[in-house]
């Protein structure tokens, strides 16, 4: 199962930012059942990637990149980038779902405002880091 993870995880993130895309269309357009259905799987799909990408690295330790040059440059900044913001998800996913669920929409949207960029650049460059970790 070990090596399977990576592709699995690659595609949970990229599930996750699809659903994290959807769910802002459907607030725009005022459809406020579907959006919370579609966040909370937003949410849970990024849980299911989490325990993954923990239990992947528990076992295998880091990977390198072994790319050398301009690559190596692109690889290590989008992945500096990536890392820094990831540890901010789950503390930000968490406070914006508890105020959505409670109907605190004032204080659920200002946070959001910064929740949603954020977490859809966490999805979509781990994605990038995995295509560039495993397939470059």
């Amino acid at each position: 199962m070990t090596p399977l993870l990576p592709a699995v995880n690659a595609f949970l993130n990229a599930a996750a930012a699809v659903l994290l895309v959807w769910g802002y269309t459907l607030i725009r357009r005022k459809r406020i059942r579907t959006h919370r259905r579609v966040m909370t799987a937003a949410f849970f799909v990024s849980c299911l990637f989490l325990a993954g990408y923990l239990t992947y690295h528990y076992q295998v330790g880091t990977v390198r990149f072994r790319k050398t040059g301009a690559i190596r440059a692109v690889y290590l900044s989008i992945l500096a980038s990536h890392t820094v913001l990831a540890a901010a998800v789950p503390v930000l996913a968490i406070v914006t779902l508890r105020r959505g669920l409670a109907a605190r929409y004032d204080k659920h949207r200002r946070i959001a405002h910064w929740t949603l960029p954020i977490w859809l650049y966490v999805s979509v460059t781990g994605v990038v880091v995995y295509v560039m970790l495993y397939h470059f």
